[in-house]
This record gives structure tokens, C-alpha cells and sequence, in this order.
């Protein structure tokens, strides 16, 4: 056999040019783009019924910090030398979900910080992936902004997913105690509902951004006249208004449930059972959204906390079991709090 017929030879021979090809195509990417920032609540016209149903003003001490994906709104209420806690809401509602516990916390001498997540409420929605580092480098962004070294974190649902995952991401930003209500975090896929599954699909999320189905949605929410709004819940109510009126809200909750902080942290769990933070579980044996057997699979994970169950609870413990959840939080976050004996 002769060296021309060899492999190597003809590898050799095909190689260079391929190469030099190769390098005469070969370009740069594009610089990297600002992502497109879509608009808030705080946006709509004066004659928009969310401005009555959630109004900016809600909670005393709002303002807005200005970071780097948009604007982002916050409110600190209760004692300026009071005990720090931060409240995290969930998946859909915004910071009006802790209006019957917020002020509580704050009257008992705690300074409380509420905010609503990027995509929801008065906050701004920028056009990225609501992973579950999204969520947290909000919070600890926030916090740098107002000048808090550390804090109790309290969660809500999805929030708890956040509380549980910046304790692991920044745990000297946590100031030895975490209350997870009706948390998720380590949901299945199979425990999401169908509907949910569809909902988020970048298909019907591509069909309702489209300019019809928007102008659509928000002729159905201005339907409703002042008088239907005051017998209306204003939690079901601002989840209706914020898909009818916020051009990427639904987006950002598709994200969210696809991409964020909704499963898969079981990392954190495990990461938050070797911290020194005390830990409080609050669940519903009636909760549909999270169900109560995730409670145990988190206290599973997390052996050290503290799981209180409420009987026939649902999911939206802070508005339906207001007065539980807050002497929950008040016993947990006291300083003479210790963990109940197991038997």
C-alpha cells in the first residue's frame, strides 16, 4: 500500500483547506442586547380599575429602586429600628397577598419589607428567563438597595422556593430564621395542573401576546363596573387585571413555572437543613396548588424545622388564615423561640 492511500495521508491532505475554509467563514457574535423591559400597574391609565383594587399606596413607605432589569417596587413598613423581615409572595399575586399580615408584623415592632416580584404588581417585567437565580438576585439586589445586611425571610408558595434558594445562594444575607408557607420548590411535574402546563407553552404564550388576544382580555376586564369590584375578590381580581392589562405578565409566570423556582430544589432544601437557621413550615391539609404531602417531603429534607399543619387550609393561608399564619410568624420569629420537642 502506498503513503497516498493511507488515512492519514489523505486526512492530511483534506484537513488544511477545511480548516482555512472554516477560518475564512468564521464570525463573531453580536454584541450581547439590552433585554427589553415591558411596563407595570404603575403604568395604566388613572381610570383603571387595578389602581382601586391594588393601589400603589396599599402599604405606607413605598418607593421604587431603580436595578439594572427595571424598575422594581418596594415597601418598608414598622419601626426603622425595628427587627428586619422580608416577605416574598408567589407565583401569581403580588405583594398584596400579605395585606392582612404585613401590618401585624410591623405593629408588633418588626420592619417589614414587601415587594413584588419582576412581571407582577409594580414592578417592571423585563423579557429574560425567571430562573430561579432571576429571583433571587432580585431580593438580594433589593436589599443591597436599601441598605439591609441581613433579614428574617418569610415565603409564600413559590416565594418559599425563593426563600429556600437565597438562603442557599446568599446565606449571610439571612439572619438565622426561614418561615416557608404552603412552599413549593420540589413540586412534580405530574402535580401541575394540565391547564398550567398548556397555559405556559411557548405556543399559547406566542398567541397571547399578540396585539388581538390582548386588546381581547382587556375588554373583558374593563367590563366589570366599580360596584361588581367591591364584591369581588381582590386577590382573584388582580390576578385578572394583571393578565388583562401587563403585556408580559403571563410570560413571566409561564417562565417562572417552567424555569424558576417552582421544582428542583432539592439543593437548596438540603442546603438550608446544614445552615444554622431555624426553620418554620406552615401548610393546609387542604391546600390544592401545593399539595400538604410536599410539607413532609420538605420537612424530610429539612429534619431540623418546625412543620405546623392547618387543618382543612388551602393555599392562600395568609388571606384565608390570616390570624394563624401571624401568630405562627410572631411565636417563630421571637427571640426566646425554640423548636418544639418532637415525640
Amino acid at each position: 500500500m502506498t503513503m497516498g492511500s493511507t488515512p492519514f495521508y489523505r486526512l492530511a491532505l483534506v484537513l488544511p483547506p477545511l480548516l482555512f475554509t472554516v477560518y475564512l467563514l468564521a464570525s463573531f457574535p453580536r454584541p450581547p442586547t439590552v433585554p427589553i423591559i415591558h411596563t407595570s400597574l404603575a403604568y395604566l391609565p388613572s381610570s383603571s380599575p387595578s389602581w382601586n383594587v391594588y393601589p400603589e399606596d396599599l402599604y405606607s413607605g413605598g418607593a421604587y429602586a431603580n436595578l439594572p432589569l427595571g424598575r422594581v417596587r418596594y415597601w418598608l413598613i414598622g419601626p426603622e429600628d425595628g427587627r428586619r423581615i422580608v416577605l416574598i409572595h408567589g407565583l401569581s399575586i403580588p405583594a398584596i397577598v400579605w395585606k392582612d399580615v404585613a401590618p401585624v408584623l410591623a405593629s408588633r415592632g418588626y420592619r417589614v419589607l414587601l415587594y413584588d416580584l419582576y412581571g407582577r404588581g409594580y414592578s417592571d417585567a423585563p423579557q429574560v428567563t425567571y430562573d430561579t437565580t432571576f429571583h433571587t438576585t432580585q431580593l438580594a439586589l433589593l436589599m443591597q438597595y436599601v441598605k439591609w445586611d441581613n433579614a428574617f425571610i418569610v415565603g409564600l408558595s413559590m416565594g418559599g422556593g425563593i426563600a429556600t434558594a437565597f438562603s442557599a445562594h446568599f446565606p449571610h444575607l439571612v439572619n438565622g430564621k426561614v418561615a416557608l408557607i404552603a412552599s413549593a420548590g420540589i413540586m412534580e411535574s405530574n402535580d401541575i395542573s394540565r391547564t398550567s402546563k398548556f397555559m405556559s407553552t411557548p405556543l399559547v404564550q406566542t398567541v397571547s401576546s399578540l396585539p388581538p388576544f390582548q386588546h381581547y382580555m382587556r375588554l373583558l376586564a374593563n367590563t366589570s363596573k366599580s360596584s361588581e369590584l367591591c364584591e369581588t375578590n381582590p386577590i382573584q381580581e388582580i390576578v385578572r387585571l394583571q393578565t388583562a392589562h401587563l403585556p408580559h405578565y403571563n410570560a413571566a409566570v409561564a417562565s417562572s413555572l417552567r424555569d424558576g423556582p417552582i421544582r428542583g430544589l432539592q439543593f437548596a432544601f438540603q442546603s438550608l437543613a446544614r445552615s444554622t437557621n431555624q426553620v418554620l413550615l406552615i401548610h393546609g391539609t387542604s391546600d390544592k396548588t401545593v399539595p400538604y404531602k410536599y410539607a413532609s417531603k420538605i420537612n424530610n429534607l429539612v429534619p431540623q424545622a418546625d412543620l405546623v399543619t392547618i387543618s382543612d387550609g388551602g393555599h392562600d393561608l395568609t388571606v384565608t388564615h390570616a390570624s394563624e399564619v401571624n401568630a405562627l410568624l410572631l411565636h417563630f420569629l421571637a427571640d426566646d423561640y425554640s423548636y418544639k420537642p418532637r415525640g
